[in-house]
């Protein structure tokens, strides 16, 4: 019998390894390495009685057993490694009273870490702290991640913003950051000093990206004992940002784009007042200033904002989107901001379910088309002093493209809805949908836009499909309400689109 622990892929977002060096300290499981290093990066746990786990194996992960099928250790220990697998658990009792000694020698010899899990502790309890651990190190990341924005964003406000960036660069991912120009020559540098071997190899990393149009956007390696990556700028000049550092953390990537992001646009030639406006107001609202603030900068308008799911997760597929759709403003997804900035769409949940959107800002003349391998939600036009409303409606549209699986949604004009005064409309759908929680009054929503389907609804909000039927009655009991009939959809719609 063989049974998975972690949960479906896509249930939950993408956590760092943790070392089993970690999950070894935890004294309350009592666990013990009989075999291996303890250096090994564990991703995921899985409890597997198979005579051969090889099939049910994705990699990585740290397999558990009983033994109730291990009749040849060297033949499964090599089926385990030929996986993947990152570690071997081994609990005694009930089938053996200690771990076979030709399972630890097999180990050994295959360098497969194997750990003892003493018989008062159950596999579930292993998986359980390795959740945990898994959802700690998540947290720190996140929080470097935000810091480190803060700390570039506020760089690039400076009056020498490159140097400021590179230096704040550097000192985030602790070691050197540098700035390549078209010829390979370094046009700028920050941070600490590296062996000419490690220069000399970062060098030829930038000589790989180069200026080539749909070339590579990054490359990585090392040299000089030091771990190397290289990152192309948007703007077409050829220029370069090279890092190296002693260690590479899962977020140093994230980090290195957001520089990346800001580099790009203050690196831009040829810039127009007004553009320059427009990217002094980017990084007004990075620092978590509202829209209002920045209306000065970013003129009356109109605006449009659009949402943007897809890519391959990094600020680089964000930053080619924003130039597909011809603007450098771009926020690639922070959680929160200052009162009165645009809101994310559900922050402070949606940590648990998916990546956060993009978001761009481009005058509404500009023409927003599908791009490739995104999908987009489009807001009506709005004056700076609109821009929260306008994302709201980018975040609907979005979340109603996903549901229909459809490249690019715009946000609908009110319709008769405009007919009726708003204050007065409002004051109306708080008293009819009080009974609602938040999640119950969104649940609703998007089972309303989409029609009652069950299904497109879990896909838009990345909940099973039962959970959305057990939301729906249960909105209509506190509503009193018949959801089935259409008079009664409608007037909800209207409360719900009036909130």
């Amino acid at each position: 019998m063989s049974a998975m622990t972690p949960p479906e892929p896509g249930a939950t977002p993408p956590a760092p390894p943790v070392p089993l060096a970690s999950l070894l300290a935890r004294e309350e499981l009592g666990l013990r390495l009989r075999a291996g290093s303890p250096e090994v990066s564990l991703h995921w746990v899985h409890t597997s009685e198979m005579a051969d786990p090889y099939p049910y194996l994705l990699g990585g992960e740290l397999l558990m057993t009983a033994g109730v099928q291990l009749t040849d250790p060297a033949r499964y220990v090599e089926r385990v490694v030929e996986a993947g697998a990152a570690a071997l658990g081994f609990g005694v009792t009930p089938v053996y009273d200690t771990v076979p000694p030709a399972l630890v020698e097999a180990c050994a010899a295959r360098g497969l870490p194997l750990i003892e899990v003493p018989p008062q502790t159950p596999f579930t309890a292993v998986a359980r702290a390795l959740w945990r651990l898994m959802a700690e190190a998540r947290l720190h990341e996140l929080r470097r991640v935000s810091e480190a924005q803060q700390s570039l964003a506020t760089a690039a406000a400076r009056p020498a913003p490159v140097p400021a960036v590179l230096g704040a660069l550097a000192s985030r991912l602790g070691g050197r950051a540098v700035l390549f120009g078209p010829d390979g020559t370094e046009s700028a540098a920050a941070g600490r000093a590296i062996p000419p071997e490690a220069g000399r190899a970062l060098a030829g990393l930038a000589a790989v990206l180069g200026p080539r149009p749909g070339g590579p956007a990054s490359a990585s390696g090392e040299g000089g004992g030091l771990r190397l990556a290289a990152y192309a700028l948007g703007g077409g000049e050829g220029l370069t940002l090279g890092v190296a550092a002693e260690r590479r953390a899962p977020s140093d990537h994230t980090i290195a784009g957001v520089a990346v992001v800001l580099l790009s646009l203050l690196t831009a030639p040829h810039r127009a007042a007004d553009v320059t406006a427009r990217d002094t107001a980017l990084v007004r609202l990075l620092l978590g200033a509202s829209p209002a603030e920045a209306v000065q900068l970013l003129g009356p308008g109109p605006w449009t904002v659009v949402h943007a799911s897809g890519g391959d997760g990094t600020p680089f597929a964000a930053a080619a989107l924003a130039a597909g759709l011809g603007t450098p403003l771009l926020d690639p997804g922070r959680a929160g901001g200052a009162e009165g900035a645009p809101a994310q769409p559900g922050a402070g949940t949606a940590a648990v379910g998916r990546p956060r959107p993009v978001r761009l800002l481009l005058p509404a003349s500009s023409a927003v088309t599908a791009q490739p391998g995104w999908t987009l939600g489009v807001s009506a036009p709005a004056e700076a002093d609109g821009l929260a409303a306008a994302d709201a409606e980018a975040a609907r549209a979005l979340r109603r493209a996903e549901a229909t699986r459809t490249p690019l949604v715009r946000h609908r004009a009110a319709g008769f809805a405009g007919l009726v005064d708003p204050d007065e409309a409002a004051a109306y759908a708080r008293t009819l949908l009080a009974p609602l929680s938040p999640a119950l009054a969104d649940t609703l929503r998007t089972w309303l836009s989409l029609h009652g389907s069950w299904d497109r609804t879990a896909v838009a909000m990345d909940i099973h499909r039962n959970t959305v039927r057990q939301r729906i009655a249960r909105a209509a009991t506190l509503l009193d309400r018949d959801l089935d009939d259409p008079d009664v959809r409608m007037e909800l719609w209207f409360a719900l689109s009036s909130a």
